[in-house]
């Protein structure tokens, strides 16, 4: 594939610019293990890691190359290697706080165009992670697509997409289904030269059956859901950058359960912009909506206008939100005083 079938853009261009005046290369990443890195080149794979500049100079595991980024190399095409010397702007990131209680962000997917939002229709289906989907999605700079499939496992396919029609406004949906072909056709739209999709859901959502359509190859292994709550297996273990036969790039993720929220207020106001909206004809401006007079809130949820169970992920999220900028604020000073640290005892070995 040459750089523009792999995405390259007269942005990209610009900002290797001063790289390319000093002899050196790009590629894009497929695939990260570990701090070692495959990466796509109009030379072929090569397999990369990091300079020790870059190793030195970065601060925070977002510094480091993810799948999706351009990567400045100097390649060594005899040996199949590449060292990495820099990341070029990315355009679009797709993160989520590290799982666990350690408040650090991981990058899911860089430099994407559209991200396919997959939530099968089964016993799995869930309208409030799709919220919580959606609000990443916005944030990252990509345009979502929310693709429900499985429809030939569930009775009723309607009723579901009108639930998520109704949370998810202005945001395409497709009900689909590789096992019957339905509403497959619709996907392609998105999958052409050099513009790239990620795939993100939960385990068993159908995005390895999805990649495999796409690629027309059984790039991912599938597995079936477990019996009893339809909740599948992780059957991809790790990000990769797929190259597609008839033009286009896809990146495969392994599922995730537990998605917490990274610097998502913004896009807030788009996927709840019926509250926000709703929050404008409030009295009082700084209203909590609970027991104030007047609370436009309160009165549609208790019209039927506002569903209780929206308000109520449009709180919790919120919330979410408040305690993480708190936390991310507090380690930003302490990443900031272990850079100069480091810097400091740089200068005085020298």
């Amino acid at each position: 594939m040459n750089n523009v079938q792999l995405g390259w853009t007269n942005e990209l261009e610009q900002a290797f610019a001063v790289y390319k005046e000093q002899g050196f290369s790009v590629a894009r990443v497929a695939l990260e293990h570990k701090r070692m890195y495959r990466v796509l080149s109009e030379a072929g794979e090569l397999l990369a890691e990091v300079s020790g500049k870059f190793r030195f100079e970065a601060s925070a595991r977002v510094d480091y190359p993810a799948v999706g980024d351009w990567v400045v190399i100097a390649p060594r095409l005899s040996e199949g290697k590449a060292t990495i010397h820099a990341v070029l702007p990315r355009f679009s990131k797709f993160s989520r706080k590290i799982a666990g209680a350690t408040t650090e962000e991981q990058i899911v997917a860089t430099n994407v165009n559209t991200v396919f939002l997959v939530n099968a229709l089964n016993n799995d289906f869930n309208v409030r992670r799709i919220e919580r989907y959606l609000l990443m999605s916005w944030e990252s700079g990509a345009n979502p697509v929310i693709v429900l499939s499985k429809a030939d496992l569930c009775p009723d396919p309607e009723t579901k997409l009108a639930e998520v029609e109704a949370i998810a406004i202005g945001v395409p949906v497709h009900v689909v289904s590789v096992q019957t072909n339905e509403g497959l056709a619709a996907l392609n739209e998105y999958v052409t030269t050099g513009k790239t999709v990620a795939l993100l859901g939960s385990s068993g959502a159908g995005k390895s059956t999805l990649t495999n359509y796409l690629a027309k190859a059984e790039k991912q292994l599938v597995q079936e859901v477990r019996e009893g709550d339809d909740r599948g297996k992780h059957t991809t273990t790790h990000r990769e950058l797929i190259g597609l036969p008839e033009g286009g790039l896809i990146i495969d993720t392994p599922g995730m359960r537990e998605l917490q929220l990274w610097e998502s207020d913004e896009a807030s106001e788009q996927v709840f912009a019926d509250i926000h909206q709703l929050e404008e004809n409030c009295r009082f401006r700084d209203c909590t909506h609970h027991n104030e007079p007047h609370c436009a809130v309160q009165a549609a949820i208790q019209s039927g206008e506002l569903p209780i169970e929206r308000f109520a992920s449009y709180q919790k999220l919120q919330k979410e939100l408040a305690f993480l900028e708190r936390k991310t604020d507090k380690r930003a000073q302490l990443a900031e005083k272990a850079k100069w640290k480091k810097l400091s005892s740089a200068a005085k070995r020298r």
